[in-house]
């Protein structure tokens, strides 16, 4: 028999990031699991958990199985109440701040909302100021400032740099720009001059010629940009320019953004910022 269909609910008083990842971060390790997610945030007051409540319980009938609820609300009251929903409750903060408190010899604050607020105004505005930069130096846009990146990617067209370079920025405040190799290179077989005196910060991207291929058939169906063999020739002239100039490089067929950041970081000694 099979188990029953059932709603899992993620609850927090702020945005329910943080939660959300570490979640879809969990579930991956249940195989062939199917439940439809409820994100709901913000729940601050009493009627919110209320209301939050009716719905979870509703979710209870109509399944036939209780809920399971991922909650991170903060305030004792609240948490208390959720409790008494119908529904298999993983409270993140019962579950971690008791250990971790005595762990460290402190009591918790309570504070609300710290993790996704604007917290030092420094760090958020060298967050803005990073994504300002992979938005002025995408995709080869501008040159004149390339020396105060962080690091700079190079690839074909459409093998993952521009997200990567966002990522860097949005999450560790990395200023990360980025540069497409074109025929041109090529043909010519070495950096574009652009790049040469920023040799320290290069980084390479790769990726499978067949994805690169169904990428671009997106953008560009039945163009000579998005053949096959295009992307075959373009990957691999990439990829022994990589090697001839000692760039060092990823593949990013497979690999998530998050991944690709953290190792591309790890591997140039870019410093994190958070």
């Amino acid at each position: 028999m099979s188990n029953p269909s059932r709603t899992l609910f993620i609850l927090s008083d702020r945005t329910g990031i943080t939660l959300e990842h570490l979640v879809r971060t969990l579930m991956t390790q249940f195989d062939d699991t199917c439940c439809e997610r409820m994100v709901l945030p913000f729940l601050d007051t009493p009627a919110k958990i209320e209301a939050a409540i009716r719905e979870i319980d509703a979710a209870a009938s109509e399944d036939g199985a209780p809920p399971v609820v991922f909650s991170s609300i903060v305030e004792e009251a609240l948490r208390a109440r959720l409790k008494e929903a119908h529904a298999q409750v993983i409270d993140i903060f019962d579950t971690f701040l008791p250990n971790l408190s005595t762990a460290i010899g402190k009591p918790t604050s309570g504070h609300v909302g710290l993790s996704h607020g604007m917290g030092d105004p420094g760090e958020y505005d060298r967050r803005v100021d990073a994504v300002n930069f992979a938005l002025n130096f995408d995709d080869g846009s501008r040159l004149r400032g390339l020396a105060d990146a962080d690091l700079i990617l190079v690839g074909v067209s459409r093998c993952g740099k521009t997200p990567t370079c966002l990522y860097l920025a949005m999450q560790y405040a990395v200023r990360a720009a980025n540069f497409p190799l074109t025929e041109d290179d090529f043909m010519l077989g070495r950096l574009p001059d652009a790049l040469r005196d920023h040799r320290d910060r290069l980084f390479g991207l790769t990726i499978s010629p067949e994805r690169l291929h169904r990428i671009r058939e997106e953008r560009r169906p039945g163009s000579e940009y998005a053949s096959l063999p295009q992307c075959r020739k373009e990957v691999s002239a990439a990829e022994d320019l990589y090697r001839s100039n000692a760039i060092p490089h990823l593949d990013s067929t497979a690999v998530s953004i998050e991944e690709l950041s953290i190792e591309i970081m790890q591997r140039v000694g870019v410093e994190r910022h958070y």
